[in-house]
């Protein structure tokens, strides 16, 4: 028997931090069942750099991968070109093997979902990732002042309830954007959450040995009893930067052994933050990240609330959780308050009790709700629902 061809569309890049942790994992995982092509928008830079270690893991698990170039420039017009590129990809990709369902990893790779829906008749799986638009609005990338962004924004706004209604299926990031969605005056196509996943494999304490943390902690300067409060991944933007140092200086009053830890690729001015010499910054390939988790004694994350944030779900927190690492973070955004109240952790929310920071045993509940592998049992539910 012949298996089901699945296109699955990205706006991100295979190429990207995101592809690798958030696209290529689950579809090797589907590739058992489905037939997958994916067309991804690749950075140059990032392309050469990947490509043929991502080529080499297509290979062997039968992915067609398509890259297609990621422009920036001009501003808006390169987007709908791209999109327009895409579109005639997907008519061609169809011509050539009939496509059974089309997976569109956001909102722009949608507007190609929806057109091969309605006139191929595909079926069509809004993969939403979260309110893009508003996202887009609240991070200061489109200014509604602006006519042009005020009016690409009252479009998708437009389109989202359209995809959310014509979508054969919908994917949520948290059950908090799906009560959202349902709590409009629409009549949704099913909505299934699916969460962020943490591969398990690479994330496993069990895999890190004493000497192992005990030689990084002292390459790094972090002497045997210092405690080492770690923060992973992008600096700024969405991230609470300063509450999370103002967090550190409480943490420092409490434990003047402290160290805080910043893995992230970002460059980082600190130069006016008084206690900077106890500040650790680096840069780390995905394979390390498990051992500067495994080293510190707790993470810390903030995330600005907001209405768009209802709907995101941080990858860094089911790592950190495989790790059975304390992770600190504040109410506010996706489904924080239910996966620490479950899982175990501290939510920033009031005085913080700095003497009770303990080590968690977070990891059975990341196998249960966050694993790769149960993420893609459930994408495999839903794609058995549309055949």
């Amino acid at each position: 028997m012949s298996k089901a061809n699945v296109l699955y569309l990205s706006y991100d890049g295979l190429t990207d931090p995101l592809g690798q942790s958030q696209v290529l994992p689950y579809l090797c995982g589907l590739a058992d069942e489905y037939s997958i092509t994916v067309v991804t928008f690749d950075k140059p830079d990032q392309y050469e750099k990947k490509k043929n270690e991502l080529e080499a893991i297509c290979r062997q698990y039968d992915i067609r991968w398509i890259s297609l170039t990621y422009r920036r420039q001009p501003p808006v017009v390169s987007t709908v070109w791209a999109l327009m590129k895409l579109r005639r990809l997907a008519d061609r990709l169809h011509r050539e093997k009939k496509i059974d369902i089309v997976h569109c990893r956001s909102y722009l790779t949608a507007l190609v979902g929806l057109g091969l829906k309605h006139t191929q008749g595909v079926k069509f799986i809004f993969d939403m990732r979260g309110f893009w638009a508003d996202e887009r609005v609240e991070g200061g990338l489109w200014n509604r002042n602006n006519p042009v962004f005020n009016a690409i924004y009252r479009f998708f706004k437009q389109k989202e309830k359209v995809f959310l209604t014509e979508a054969d299926h919908t994917i949520s990031l948290t059950e908090n954007a799906r009560r959202e969605i349902l709590s409009w005056n629409l009549n949704p196509a099913p909505i299934t959450v699916i969460p962020t996943c943490v591969d398990m494999t690479l994330f496993d304490p069990a895999k890190l040995t004493e000497t192992q943390k005990r030689e990084k902690r002292s390459a790094l300067g972090i002497a045997p009893g210092d405690f080492v409060l770690l923060y992973l991944g992008s600096w700024g933007t969405w991230y609470m930067t300063n509450d999370m140092l103002a967090f550190f200086t409480a943490l420092k009053a409490q434990k003047s052994n402290a160290k805080f830890l910043i893995i992230t690729q970002d460059k980082i001015d600190l130069h006016q933050y008084p206690h900077r010499e106890d500040v650790i910054m680096r840069p780390a390939a995905r394979p390390e990240v498990p051992l500067y988790i495994g080293l510190s004694d707790a993470a810390i994350f903030f995330i600005l609330p907001s209405f768009s944030k209802k709907a995101s779900s941080a990858t860094k927190m089911g790592e950190i959780m495989a790790m059975n690492v304390p992770v600190i973070t504040n109410p506010g955004w996706g489904d924080a308050e239910s996966i620490i109240r479950k899982a175990g952790g501290y939510l920033a929310d009031g005085p913080f009790p700095f003497e009770s920071l303990a080590p968690v045993q977070s990891r059975d509940y990341c196998e249960q709700y966050l694993s790769l592998k149960q993420g893609v049992l459930t994408y495999k539910s839903v794609y058995k629902k549309l055949l």
